[in-house]
């Protein structure tokens, strides 16, 4: 199928709800913001996630935090009441309930995220072991919004945003890749993402809420934490929100018994958010592995400059 084709059965998927052609060289005239899908960003390239599997971790996470604290509190009471014979077994099903989930979700794959290389101008993106790319220069993508009607939740209103990748080695093999899901997004909103994409890409790695250039990575972290809020960081945002109403009210009548309880509730659940983080960040590192060569040593600050395209057209490159 032609990549024109391509285009445009995707563009009739929408009907007569707006959509539009984006490129690389051409502003949308939106503000550049992230919409949460941002894995990593750093100074040569950035990780968005592909979808699926977001919650990994989650099991060991529930297993091990509160499965294993259950039964670690538990030994504590045998303890005390001097029944030790059942110590040892209450500790051994602790870590079991950690040991089982955490080996099975880690040692399963996670997608490999969509990467966009500043340093060759390029994206990559992996599909069934299969690796799909595109020169960031010329590159297209399409951005839509359609409202989906459900029985409970009447008409929401959503936006998706897919870029064109074609097959390494057979180029008229092609992909419109969707960056995050379109679910409660708009259509300004895609474009803003865009323009956050561009912004990276040509003024990179750090700039201003305007999209240019700046020595200073105080924005672009700032919008990437907001983004990217960890269980790990629910009891210090509760914290913070205690201390300003202590401020706003002088110190009087500032505490309500819901912050006491969203506080106390915080602090038991972490150790399952930790879990959880942690399972989940085992399991990316392992995956990223998966990467062929030509494409790691592409991310790495002293790797090669050549673009996957160039090396198509000059060796008939095939992997």
């Amino acid at each position: 199928m032609a990549v024109s084709d391509l285009i445009q059965q995707a563009r009739a998927r929408f009907g007569q709800a707006p959509s539009v052609l984006l490129r690389a060289d051409q502003s949308t005239g939106e503000k550049p913001w992230e919409m949460f899908v941002t894995e990593e960003h750093t100074e040569h390239y950035l990780a968005l996630k592909a979808g699926g599997d977001t919650d990994r971790g989650m099991l060991t996470g529930v297993m091990g935090g509160v499965g294993g604290l259950a039964t670690i509190l538990m030994s504590a009471i045998l303890i005390l009441t001097g029944k030790i014979e059942g110590v040892w077994m209450g500790l051994a099903l602790a870590v079991i309930f950690f040991i089982v989930p955490f080996l099975w979700e880690t040692r399963r794959p996670l997608p490999l995220p969509i990467l966009f290389n500043r340093r060759t101008r390029e994206v990559y993106f992996d599909h069934n072991g299969e690796l799909y790319h595109s020169p960031w220069d010329g590159i297209e993508a399409l951005a839509g919004e359609y409202v989906m009607v459900g029985p409970h939740t009447g008409g929401m209103r959503n936006a998706s945003l897919e870029v064109l990748v074609r097959r390494l080695g057979e180029p008229d093999k092609a992909l419109l890749v969707s960056l995050g899901l379109p679910m409660g997004k708009t259509l300004q909103m895609q474009k803003g993402f865009w323009e956050w994409l561009r912004a990276y890409m040509d003024n990179g790695p750090w700039f201003d809420e305007n999209g240019q250039r700046s020595d200073s990575d105080v924005y672009v972290k700032e919008m990437l934490k907001a983004g990217n809020i960890k269980g790990t960081d629910w009891h210090s945002l509760t914290l913070a929100k205690i201390a300003e109403k202590k401020a706003a009210n002088g110190g009087k009548n500032y505490l309500e018994w819901t912050d006491a309880f969203m506080l106390v509730w915080e602090v038991l659940s972490y150790p399952t958010s930790w879990l959880q983080e942690y399972t989940y960040r085992i399991a990316k590192r392992r995956s990223r592995n998966r990467w062929p060569q030509i494409v790691t040593e592409r991310l790495q600050a002293d790797g090669p400059t050549t673009r996957l395209i160039d090396l198509e057209r000059e060796r008939g490159l095939d992997v």
